[in-house]
Parts: C-alpha cells; sequence; structure tokens
C-alpha cells in the first residue's frame, strides 16, 4: 500500500477556519450500571490529531459509531458520555448535536470560533450509514472541507462515513493515529527484525486464518495460545476433553502444523475446570486433558515455556488472550504473556499488540501503555490488512 497523506504533511494554516470532519473510532465499552466508560484508550489515541487541529485553527466536526444499534436509536450507546469524555480530556466544551441531517449544520459551524469541536451523535443511529447509502455519504460530507480518517479500526468497512462520504472531498488525509498504524503493520509484513515472534491467543482461529497464513513464513516462532490452541492439539489426538475447538478448521491446522511444527508452540499443560463460571474448582493438567473437564488458561509448565521465548529483542505481535483472562482463576496465563511481552520491549523488541481483548489483557497486567511499542486500535481491520486485504477506508486516502 501506498505511503499515505498525514495531517502533518500540511502547514497549520491549511486548516485555519475550514471545517474538517474527523472520522474516529470512539467505540469504548461503557458500564450501563454506572453510566460510565470502562475504558478511554481510544479516546486518548485520537488525541494528537484533535489538538494539533485546534491549535491550527480549524473546526472539528468529529463522527463515530458505539456499539450496533442496528438503524435505530438506543440510548445506551449514545455518544453523548463520550463526548462529555472527551470534554474532559481537552479541557475545551464539545458541542454535541444529536440532529445533523438536514438541519443546516454546515452554516452554524460557519459562525463557531476557530479551534471549536462538535461531536455528531452515533452515525449508526442511521441504518443508511452501514449501507453505504450515497444521500448519506453526501449529507455528511456537506457539513466539512477537509476528510480525516483516524479510525483505522473501522477502515475494513465500506460505510458512509469511511468510505462513502469522501469522493466529495478533494483532501482525504490520515491523522496521527492512523499513520502510526500503518507504519507497524507494514514494517511487520515487510521487514521485521529478527526474531519475529508471532502469539495468537483467544477463541478461534477462522478469524486469524489469512493473518496467520501471511505471518508464517516470515516468523521465527508462533506461540499459540488460549482457545485456538485446542485446534491444534486436537489435530494431534491428544486427548482435550470438553475444551473448545473449531471442526471445520482441523484439516487447515493439521497441515500448517505438519509444515511448521518447528515454529509453532503450543502448551503442554492447562488449568482446567468441569465448569465455566466465575467460582468453579480448577485444577492443573498436564499435556493431556481429562473427559469432562475443559482447559481454561495454560498452566504453569506452560508460562514457563512461553515466557522463554517471549524474551526479545527483535519484533513481537501479540493478538489474543491465553485464556479466560476475565475470570480471576483463568487470568494468569495471559497476565504473564503481556509482562514478558512489556520487558521483551525494554530489553528492545519491537512490540505490536492488536484487538480489544489483548489491550484490556495490557491493562490487566497492569502494563503500561509505554511498555508496550504499539497498541493497535483495530481488531478486525488489524487482522484483515495483516492477512492482505485491502482496507477501503484507507484505500481512498490521499
Amino acid at each position: 500500500m501506498d505511503k499515505k497523506k498525514v495531517i502533518s504533511d500540511f502547514p497549520k494554516s491549511f486548516y485555519q477556519g475550514k471545517k474538517v470532519f474527523v472520522r474516529v473510532d470512539f467505540n469504548v465499552p461503557i458500564d450501563v450500571e454506572t453510566d460510565s466508560i470502562r475504558e478511554d484508550y481510544r479516546i486518548r489515541r485520537a488525541l494528537p490529531t484533535i489538538d494539533f487541529l485546534i491549535d491550527a485553527g480549524a473546526k472539528i466536526i468529529l463522527g463515530s459509531h458505539l456499539g450496533r444499534p442496528k438503524g435505530k436509536v438506543v440510548k445506551d450507546l449514545s455518544l453523548q458520555i463520550v463526548s462529555n469524555r472527551l470534554s474532559e480530556l481537552i479541557d475545551k466544551k464539545v458541542l454535541f448535536v444529536k440532529d445533523f441531517i438536514g438541519s443546516g449544520l454546515s452554516d452554524k459551524l460557519d459562525d463557531l470560533p476557530d479551534g471549536s469541536v462538535v461531536m455528531l451523535e452515533n452515525l449508526r443511529f442511521h441504518k443508511a450509514e452501514t449501507e453505504n447509502d450515497p444521500a448519506f455519504s453526501g449529507e455528511l460530507a456537506k457539513l466539512a472541507d477537509v476528510y480525516i480518517n483516524e479510525a483505522f479500526g473501522t477502515s475494513h468497512r465500506a460505510h458512509c462515513s469511511t468510505y462513502g462520504m469522501t469522493k466529495d472531498f478533494v483532501d482525504k488525509i490520515s491523522g496521527f493515529l492512523v499513520d502510526k498504524e500503518l507504519s507497524f503493520v507494514s514494517k511487520m509484513m515487510k521487514t521485521p527484525e529478527h526474531p519475529f515472534l508471532v502469539i495468537i491467543g483467544g477463541s478461534k482461529i477462522k478469524d486469524k486464518i489469512s493473518a496467520l497464513g501471511n505471518l508464517l513464513d516470515g516468523a521465527d516462532k508462533i506461540i499459540v495460545g488460549g482457545g485456538a490452541a485446542y485446534t491444534f492439539l486436537k489435530a494431534q489426538k491428544i486427548n482435550i476433553g470438553n475444551s473448545i475447538y473449531e471442526e471445520e478448521m482441523l484439516s487447515w491446522v493439521k497441515d500448517v502444523y505438519d509444515k511448521y511444527k518447528d515454529k509453532i508452540v503450543l502448551p503442554i499443560d492447562h488449568i482446567i475446570s468441569k465448569d465455566f463460571n466465575r467460582t468453579s474448582q480448577c485444577l492443573i493438567s498436564d499435556i493431556d486433558i481429562p473427559d469432562g473437564h475443559m482447559a481454561l488458561d495454560i498452566g504453569p509448565k506452560t508460562i514457563e515455556l512461553f515466557n522463554s521465548i517471549i524474551k526479545g529483542p527483535g519484533y513481537i505481535f501479540w493478538n489474543g488472550p491465553m485464556g479466560v483472562f476475565e475470570f480471576e482463576q483463568y487470568s494468569s496465563g495471559t497476565i504473564h504473556v503481556a509482562r514478558a511481552v512489556a520487558l521483551a520491549t525494554w530489553r528492545g523488541a519491537t512490540s505490536v499488540v492488536g484487538g480489544g481483548e489483548t489491550i484490556a489483557a495490557i491493562r490487566k497486567a497492569e502494563v503500561l501503555e509505554s511498555e508496550i511499542s504499539h497498541m493497535s486500535t483495530g481488531g478486525g481491520a488489524l487482522l484483515e490488512y495483516l492477512g492482505g486485504s485491502s482496507l477501503p477506508g484507507i484505500e481512498i486516502l490521499d
């Protein structure tokens, strides 16, 4: 993919007084009971771009989605709470706008002082957004003079705000975060430092098959944990008890393991239980899991094995937890891997962590953002890009 223009490629005077639409990814987890944001990482990652535009004297219109309201107004998925949090972070009032279609908002924006920040209500309250409806795209495009994509995590979707509306702009530019995402991921695809270590977790291989297929040849070692590991173990005729696995992936996994078995590292023991809940009694099992039990985390021998590989320097890519880390008794494996990746980074490794669950695991392990080279905000978009798919929201940028 060609290098994309970034906002700093233009002088700040270019943005002075202009209305700039910034597609951000503020799809953050909301705690409905306490009416609070559980994790504001995605909001904070967009701050350098927002601050740059405020300082340049632009009139900033922020557009995002939250959750999957499927074209309906859902009170619990309103971006008002996000707008309030952004106001706190930038120490500046953010004007929240619920009705922005056919309301003459563009003319009203002309009257705002330079450096103003406006946030639109959840774009997916409009069914037309996800359908890439030309009329809705046109309405959004009327709001601004310049388009900026700062939402790598939604760039694999050809929706109005990430794709359709851009045809009406002369200037279509990447924000600082999107530029950084592309820089790190492109390097990982083309020229990673060696040893290149890939750590794959989470429950499904199917979602990662293209990305994994593209990384296998270049990687020096591939650690597989989480639910993904049990499809590999099942394919080798190892008893996995009631552990999660993907029947339809067994043939692919067997072929991959036969070809790359010198690179692939699998769990050698497990934390198991008969039940899937927070209070169930857990045991340690060796490689074969007894019938009636399921693996919910990697065991202590596996932690030691994985730690011996995650050393640095080189390049490390990690996507997916090692177990059900949301439950305290099954979080140890993921926490140890997170801390090992952080330590490897301190030793000189370049570490890229992707996916919402993996970032949440980093938080749980009390690893600082500064201890990881790059924490990607893209989940599906990141995996699709690694898998070789083009991202519509990136392709259309200058």
